[in-house]
């Protein structure tokens, strides 16, 4: 695949590789979603607006330059803002790839952080020498505007230009959660929300704070995804109930969708209220409420991709990988999407021809009278 360079949402040449639960593959420009969508499908996506999570900085006992990163709290409520897990890099900038960044100096417990106006304790190391707990000083109110004045949202090598803020905002963003946009929601628009209802189609929203995807440290990257809040509305839970109960289809938007849906749904129904999502989906997950997940394309091995083993299989996911690679479809934060059913067992001696093994055949067909 290939990255995407430029920090467009909804450019109008996007596609979307549609996948069914048989495997059957349909390739579409992503502004036609609303034309693989059922009457009675609910879709629910994440309304977190994101935090300027990257904050450069000193670190007071060696005067050595870092960026600190915000990475996982365990609750939404605003004044839990004081006390966060982070990620701390050494010298340089967006630029560099992230496994290429020097080390931190050896963080200690008890040293003192300078970031911009905000001044930071390390409270303790979280299992890795450049993962730590944070304690910031301040009001949380002090602590927000902190945040507001000097962070920054995290940024990718990959991309031409440094990210605004206002570039990580899905259309439908409201509270301020996430550490790193909920990507899948940048395919939303207004117009395709107008396009569910007058199809019928039910729409929901929930609050989760989707935290970082890649942090460059094979250790680190291990750890992901981390334990990440979330707050279900009542509405919502209603909606993905009844829709259960009925038999309609339930698409999530996005990887921290299906995260809270399936975490709030361990008792039986959807819970509505405030959750923290500490388990992770990948193969053998049995999946309880989710049908289908309209996400991006994620390159294999990250934490975002395992979570689609849930939903297929590896063979399967290996299969999609070489329609993606093959076909130039755009990965990361504002690649492409791909709207992904979860899989069922079939007689794969009666595999329909359209099904992901003629999909490569014809790509490679297609390679060769280039």
């Amino acid at each position: 695949m290939i990255a995407a360079t430029v920090p467009i949402q909804r450019a109008v040449d996007a596609r979307l590789l549609s996948v069914d639960r048989r495997g059957v593959t349909r390739h579409v420009l992503r502004t036609q979603l609303i034309d693989l969508l059922q009457p009675d499908d609910v879709v629910i996506a994440n309304d977190a607006a994101t935090v300027p999570a990257s904050l450069r900085g000193t670190h007071v006992p060696t005067g050595r330059e870092i960026e600190v990163r915000l990475a996982a709290r365990t609750s939404l409520a605003p004044a839990t803002i004081g006390h966060v897990v982070a990620v701390v890099f050494g010298e340089g900038d967006f630029r560099m790839r992230t496994e290429d960044r020097p080390q931190p100096p050896a963080l200690h417990r008890g040293d003192r952080l300078v970031l911009g106006p905000l001044r930071a304790t390390v409270v303790s190391r979280v299992n890795h020498p450049r993962l730590v707990l944070l304690r910031l000083d301040g009001t949380p109110g002090e602590i927000w505007l902190g945040l507001a004045r000097h962070g920054r949202p995290v940024q990718y090598a990959h991309l031409q230009e440094p990210l605004a803020i206002w570039d990580t905002w899905t259309p439908i963003a409201g509270p301020p959660a996430a550490f790193e946009p909920p990507s899948a929601g940048f395919a939303l628009s207004w117009g395709v929300l107008d396009a569910l209802a007058a199809r019928g189609i039910a729409f929901g929203t929930l609050t989760h704070a989707a935290g970082l995807s890649s942090l460059g440290d094979p250790a680190l990257d291990a750890m992901l995804p981390f334990d990440e809040p979330y707050v279900i509305p009542r509405s919502t839970a209603r909606l993905v109930n009844r829709a259960r109960a009925r038999g309609s289809r339930i698409v999530a938007v996005g990887t921290s969708v299906v995260r809270a849906l399936e975490h709030a749904s361990a008792g039986g129904a959807v819970r509505a209220g405030d959750g923290l999502a500490t388990g992770r989906l990948g193969p053998g997950s049995a999946l309880r409420v989710v049908d289908a997940i309209l996400t991006g394309t994620h390159e294999p091995g990250t934490s975002h991709h395992e979570l689609l083993r849930a939903f297929a299989p590896a063979a399967t996911l290996d299969l999609i990988d070489d329609v993606l690679n093959r076909s130039g479809y755009r990965t990361h934060e504002f690649g492409d999407s791909m709207l992904l059913e979860r899989h069922v067992s079939i007689d794969r001696s009666s595999r329909p021809s359209g099904t992901l093994r003629a999909e490569v055949g014809r790509q490679s067909t297609a390679a060769l009278n280039a």
